[in-house]
């Protein structure tokens, strides 16, 4: 068996070639240093690259795996891959751990007025009258109820706010006070204080978010997008900030990225940019390996994978 990397691995190829010696590794920086005769015999894929692309699968006859190291699979050729009965795993779950931290630095930036004092300590002004919010009590609502809310609402609840969630069918999960289905949205939508998208990109989710979902929102209402940046078009998103609909939003991925210097969330006074990073972590290869190792194992013994499989159907 032959498992090809998408990028170099560092000390843990060392305990990769050790723990698996009847698996011949190949660890390269990618699709573009991958040979034809590795690509010819490989069975397994592992890491990632952001040019992996049908036409590159297409050379691999024989892969029957693709380990993700990420969690997102949308600019995966995911028609392609299910055609040829390739298996997709994904990291799943990894990349929740930081961005959960993320996401409680932009509620507690925003809530704590610390882009204020930030700017008041540039203009060497001493405000020792202003006050933040405190969060007891606050409505939290994930649009999304999956592994990156789930770690979310443990913070959340610690806090003693209300916490809940958007799903396809309403299905209860842990943590949450109340969920409710995705047809639902227009009717909870106007509860929350704070909405978070963590939401995958799949043809139900594009461009979910229209301009009378922010009408609905109060308007005093903050609006963090950690999950897609297709959940709503880019100039509906433009035109409720510039008409204020709400009071702030904190954004990490947007619809087409990178942003152009020309972009006019840029000038917006009433938006927090980050640029795609939530997801990022030194950890993260590491542990995404952990979740390669037990699935390795398993194929070895058992022939099945039994973590973070894809449904390539649903698209996460």
């Amino acid at each position: 068996m032959k498992a090809v990397s998408l990028m170099r691995m560092g000390d843990l190829e060392t305990d990769l070639t050790e723990r698996f010696p009847n698996v011949d590794f190949v660890f390269t920086t990618g699709v573009s240093s991958i040979n034809t005769q590795d690509k010819q015999n490989l069975d397994i894929l592992f890491g990632y690259d952001s040019n992996l692309d049908a036409a590159f699968l297409s050379d691999c006859p024989n892969l029957k795996w693709l380990a993700w190291y990420s969690t997102g699979v949308n600019n995966l050729p995911l028609k392609f891959i299910d055609e040829n009965n390739i298996k997709l795993t994904n990291g799943k779950g990894v990349h929740a751990k930081q961005m959960s931290e993320f996401i409680f630095a932009y509620i507690l930036d925003d809530y704590k007025k610390m882009r204020t004092s930030y700017l008041n300590q540039i203009k060497k002004y001493y405000d020792s009258k202003m006050s933040g919010k405190r969060l007891s009590g606050q409505r939290l609502l994930f649009l999304g109820t999956g592994s990156i809310a789930q770690n979310t609402t443990k913070i959340a609840n610690t806090m003693n706010m209300e916490v809940i969630g958007i799903n396809t069918n309403a299905h209860s999960v842990e943590g949450f006070s109340k969920t409710y289905a995705i047809k639902d949205l227009k009717e909870v939508i106007s509860e929350a204080d704070i909405i978070v998208n963590t939401l995958p990109e799949t043809s139900e989710t594009i461009h979910l978010l229209t301009k009378n979902h922010f009408e609905l929102m109060k308007n005093d209402a903050l609006f963090i997008n950690v999950g897609r940046g297709t959940i709503v078009k880019e100039e509906v998103l433009v035109e409720a900030l510039k008409e204020e609909l709400i009071r702030h939003a904190y954004l990490d991925v947007f619809e087409n990225e990178p942003l152009t210097p020309e972009n006019p969330l840029y000038e917006l006074e009433n938006v927090t940019i980050t640029a795609h990073i939530t997801g990022n972590g030194s950890e993260n290869k590491a542990e995404v390996t952990q979740i390669f190792i037990k699935n390795l194992t398993s194929i070895l013994n058992n022939n099945e994978l039994i973590e973070n499989l894809v449904d390539l159907k649903s698209g996460y």
